[in-house]
């Protein structure tokens, strides 16, 4: 085998590794979903309206989703009383998207939950933790 293809292997077995910490246990997201009594998709739409108000146009396209669903989504978290519609200045016809102060703590709450290591990681000693983040910070700057 070459250098090549098992540097690949290599990167293909951590990656795979990655995937299944961040997406694998999905513990986090269960407990935001149960804390919170809504769709983990609810609660990324109200996390992104919670960082500033936005017209639905904005959040479709944030949330990668179409805008009959962004209006459904919305809709709820209104009825909730979590978020609220006010009209655009900029255009009539559109309407802009606010965080309530409900809202806003639910979204920090979340954030919180969401923020939390998962036990495994918060299990590994120091070094290992150290080595990790370093890696890790690496990897979010795209070095």
């Amino acid at each position: 085998m070459t250098t090549h293809e098992n540097t690949t292997r290599t990167a293909e077995r951590a990656w795979g590794n990655l995937r299944e910490v961040v997406l694998g246990g999905n513990e986090r997201r269960k407990e935001v979903v149960e804390a919170l009594g809504m769709s983990f998709f609810r609660i990324k739409a109200l996390r992104r309206i919670a960082q500033g108000p936005m017209t639905l146009r904005e959040l479709a396209d944030q949330l990668l989703t179409d805008r009959p669903y962004t209006t459904l989504v919305v809709d709820d978290l209104e009825k909730r009383g979590l978020v609220e519609r006010t009209p655009n200045p900029a255009d009539r016809r559109s309407k802009i998207v606010s965080v309530t102060p409900s809202g806003r703590s639910a979204a920090d709450r979340a954030n919180r939950i969401l923020g939390s290591p998962p036990a495994a990681l918060l299990a590994l000693p120091p070094e290992d933790l150290a080595v990790l983040d370093r890696i890790a910070s690496r990897l979010a700057a795209g070095d």
